[in-house]
């Protein structure tokens, strides 16, 4: 098998059919990056590989970077499941089902993600991705002088909240512990532009709760609207890789018994929210 590139949406996305011994080696690693680059996410079909092989396919693509809370068990990859003998994060992962961006009360967020599928969900489960780059050049020029120095707080407690029905004190306290202020228009240092919006953004600076929080809600709208997105129906050896900083992404809502698990890994963030230079060396 060779290289071989199909797009998926006129917009985002890519799928990639090639041998897991070249996807493993780094043999395509530089067309790899710089297409992911440009589609934002990239698809590679029946590519079964252990955890050990996903860490080392991902360290071919950057500087990897283990997960917050990564797997107990002593591997490398964060484990997505919603059943908590899968992983001890499993209630928390619900605030997934909502559109949002890793990292964004991190000093610097993360630059990509890899998933592989395990187990898939006999309904649900689907993940969204939507291009931000687009979405921001296609707002209408009023927006676009509207949000461009507008910021706004970015914070746990907006993802949780959106989860939980009711939250306990202890919750609450937990999910304040970091937040953010970012702008709404992220300047990345190539000279692209693009939304910073989803569910952690919790209000705007500068404007009262109403209009603030009506903004963001219209902002995700416009940035999620089909010609904007791609969504991924899993098959079992799927690999998906993304690009976190001109992308949001969700999980559509699956049963917590459903068995869907997807091993995670991660590359260190490469840029801060305010466009400056890297802050990390590819190997």
């Amino acid at each position: 098998m060779t290289f071989e590139t199909t797009d998926l949406t006129p917009e985002i996305g890519t799928r990639i059919r090639m041998d897991v011994a070249d996807l493993i080696s780094g043999k395509y690693a530089e067309e790899i990056r710089a297409l992911l680059r440009k589609r934002l996410i990239l698809v590679f079909p029946d590519a079964p590989v252990n955890d050990a092989e996903q860490v080392a396919f991902s360290k071919t693509i950057g500087n990897f970077e283990l997960e917050d809370g990564y797997d107990e068990k002593g591997s490398e990859t964060y484990r997505i499941s919603l059943d908590p003998r899968e992983s001890l994060r499993a209630a928390s992962l619900k605030s997934s089902f909502r559109w949002h961006l890793d990292g964004t009360t991190a000093d610097v967020p993360t630059y990509a993600s890899i998933l592989s599928a395990k187990q898939v969900a006999a309904e649900g489960g689907q993940t969204e991705f939507c291009n931000t780059y687009a979405a921001y050049e296609a707002l209408p020029d009023a927006d676009k002088a509207l949000i461009d120095d507008l910021w706004a707080h970015h914070s746990g407690y907006a993802m949780q909240i959106g989860t939980f029905l009711e939250m306990s004190y202890e919750h609450y306290m937990r999910s304040r512990t970091r937040g953010a202020d970012l702008p709404l228009v992220w300047r990345h240092r190539d000279g692209r532009k693009s939304l910073v919006v989803g569910s952690s953004a919790e209000y705007v600076l500068g404007m009262s709760p109403h209009d603030g929080l009506g903004l963001l809600y219209r902002l995700t709208e416009w940035a999620t609207q089909p010609r904007f997105v791609y969504r991924h129906e899993w098959s079992v050896n799927d690999i998906v890789m993304w690009d976190n900083t001109g992308t949001l992404h969700r999980a559509i809502p699956y049963a917590e018994d459903s068995g869907r698990l997807l091993v995670k890994t991660r590359l260190a963030g490469e840029e801060t929210f305010l466009g400056k230079e890297a802050v990390s060396e590819l190997a």
